[in-house]
């Protein structure tokens, strides 16, 4: 990546939910009926950035743009975001922390369209 290029924003949803993932007991597929649907574990704002050839889900605190967690997304489909086999409205997304540290799962519900 060039210290020239300039990150952009390609959209924003203003309310997203976050909820924690449990591991899959089989290769079926997340299915979000499987989560705590009324318990989200994070609330707060969706923005998708890019700046060069990648792209980034950047979940943020809604009041004051704090980073809440980032994944970095270089194609898709791929590891960084999974569909759910039960609904079309929440993914899978594989997140990193402010500091880097990667590897969690939480998934997203678009709340607002």
């Amino acid at each position: 990546m060039a210290d020239g290029d300039y990150e952009s924003v390609l959209c924003v949803k203003p309310e997203v939910h976050v909820y924690r993932v449990p591991p899959r007991a089989s290769n079926r597929g997340h299915r979000a009926a499987e989560w705590q649907l009324d318990q989200p574990a994070w609330s707060g704002r969706l923005r998708i950035t890019s700046k060069g050839k990648m792209a980034f889900i950047k979940l943020e605190d809604k009041t004051t743009g704090e980073l809440f967690a980032q994944a970095p997304v270089d194609q898709f489909p791929g590891i960084a975001v999974e569909s759910v086999t039960d609904s079309s409205r929440y993914f899978v997304v594989r997140i990193e922390d402010g500091n880097g540290r990667g590897g969690f799962k939480l998934s997203s519900f678009l709340a607002a369209y």
